[in-house]
């Protein structure tokens, strides 16, 4: 009885240890595959940033800066900043969507596919806008300059909140807190519009006399120096 019983144990501990060894193994593949998608995750994550919420508000601000200057070398600069930047831009998104296709369900089943969906859409429009572009001074150009304009604005808008989306997204695929990742989005977007609306009030300032390069002169010197003026003037009359 010995010697039928040992065989039996033996061969059914061998059955064990296999199935553990098959269990570990399809553990293993499921370890390397989450670590896989979690990296594809993170990089479609990081050029959808950098396409939309670096490159995008660069061209944008560059472009914003170009308006004051009438010639010269400086209002090449800043256009060709503006066009490269959004070149770059498009290229890294379309990139990013061509991984989201590529490697992810997409079943459309939550906001930031459909928005991201719209949003490669209205992005490979106003490429299309730019390469358009008429010239200064023709029919179109005012029409041409109003869609150009709501085009990127529409693209900076739903660039921002997709990029929101998709950090809610990432935190319900991985369960991984986001909140150091939205604090610094906040801040950089904060950053950007406090730039983009203070180049509206740079000139304005200048022209309040409180910052004109090296000499400063206040309304009220201006005030003083008219009145002498005048005064010189009379005294010349008598």
């Amino acid at each position: 009885m010995n010697i039928i019983v040992l065989p039996l144990v033996s061969s059914s501990s061998q059955q064990h240890v296999k199935s553990i060894d098959s269990i570990a193994d399809k553990k293993d593949g499921i370890h390397k595959v989450s670590h896989k998608l979690m990296f594809e995750i993170r990089l479609h994550g990081f050029l959808l940033w950098a396409s939309i919420g670096f490159l995008m508000p660069v061209g944008i601000l560059a472009i914003r800066m170009s308006n004051r200057q009438e010639c010269g070398t400086r209002l090449k600069i800043l256009f060709y900043v503006h066009v490269v930047s959004q070149i770059l831009s498009l290229l890294i998104s379309t990139a990013g969507a061509v991984m989201s296709v590529k490697n992810f369900n997409n079943s459309f089943n939550n906001h930031h596919q459909r928005l991201g969906l719209a949003l490669y859409g209205i992005i490979w429009l106003q490429a299309l806008t730019g390469v358009l572009r008429p010239c200064r001074g023709s029919k179109g150009r005012s029409g041409w300059f109003f869609a150009h304009w709501l085009l990127g604005t529409a693209i900076s808008i739903l660039g921002i909140i997709n990029i929101y989306t998709g950090l809610r997204a990432y935190h319900e695929k991985t369960s991984r807190s986001i909140k150091p990742w939205t604090i610094v989005l906040t801040a950089e977007i904060s950053l950007i519009a406090f730039v983009y609306l203070f180049q509206d009030k740079w000139l304005y300032i200048q022209k309040q006399g409180l910052i004109l390069g090296d000499e400063s002169v206040t309304p009220k010197q201006q005030d003083s120096s008219s009145t002498e003026k005048q005064k010189e003037s009379s005294s010349e009359k008598c």
